[in-house]
């Protein structure tokens, strides 16, 4: 039997209801856990360090403001 645990994060609104829409869930844990699913299972997950897609990220966010 696998054992279960309890993971909590910390993201802004506007980042949890774009990962609902991509995901296609509506409830927080399962959107969160797809998504897990999905970055553990994607082969192009490690081509990119993921600190650099997130500087990208915020980049595009401080232009918007």
């Amino acid at each position: 039997m696998a054992k279960i645990v309890h993971a909590q994060t910390v993201l802004p609104e506007e980042v949890l209801e774009e990962l609902k829409k991509k995901t296609g869930e509506t409830a927080t844990k399962d959107a969160i856990a797809k998504a897990v699913e999905h970055y553990l299972v994607c082969p192009y997950t490690h081509e990119e360090p993921f600190e650099k897609k997130l500087e990208e990220v915020i980049k595009k966010k401080k232009m918007k403001e």
